[in-house]
């Protein structure tokens, strides 16, 4: 049984989720060296479902070659990434406020999905789960945007929103997990984890 696993992830949210169900967890973080980012790029008409797959993968790949190269001790690496889109439609983090502002018009008085992958890699095995979420937001107005894009809040979220933030006073419906439209969906980590023998 393993005492604690390293999450690949900068997002507070994951670690705060794994806290909830007292899994023990250091950070294992890219390098100013690593381009994090590019590993999100959309290939072309990707569907969004193998679009999140494909991209939680290159990202566990990243960081199981960072745990060798640092000589760390040897743990089980999670990571995870959430897509939210609608239809084939991926809506990424917004490139900046204007870019948030028409994302979240296209989201109001609609509903979306919310894509959440996991990996878990111990040693040479890897499991791995994808969690599916619907949203709806309420209509919202020009100025209820603004004001909620001024909050920051937007910034390096997937769909330019957070679903434990202000945001929430917009949000009308939840189907599916909470926790992976935060970025981290507990019963499918809990099983992945158990999966490769780590206490949860």
């Amino acid at each position: 049984m393993s005492d604690f696993i390293y999450l690949a992830s900068q997002s507070p949210r994951r670690s705060q989720l794994l806290d909830q169900i007292g899994v023990a967890h250091q950070l294992l973080l890219a390098g100013p060296d690593e381009d994090a980012e590019s590993l999100e790029d959309i290939h072309g008409a990707e569907a969004p479902s193998r679009y999140v797959a494909r991209v939680t993968g290159l990202k566990l790949d990243a960081a199981v070659q960072r745990l060798q190269r640092q000589g760390l001790p040897a743990a089980p690496v999670l990571c995870a990434d959430t897509t939210v889109c609608m239809g084939r439609d991926i809506l990424g983090k917004p490139a900046d406020e204007a870019d948030a502002v028409r994302i979240l018009q296209r989201l109001a008085g609609h509903s979306h999905r919310v894509l959440t992958a996991v990996a878990v890699q111990k040693g040479r095995q890897r499991v791995s789960a994808v969690s599916e979420s619907w949203v709806r937001f309420a209509p919202m107005t020009a100025a209820h945007i603004r004001a909620y894009v001024a909050t920051g809040e937007p910034m390096g979220k997937a769909g330019a929103y957070g679903v434990q933030g202000r945001a929430a006073a917009h949000i009308e419906q939840i189907r599916g997990s909470y926790s992976g439209i935060m970025g981290l969906p507990l019963f499918e980590t809990a099983t992945l984890l158990r999966a490769i023998g780590v206490r949860c």
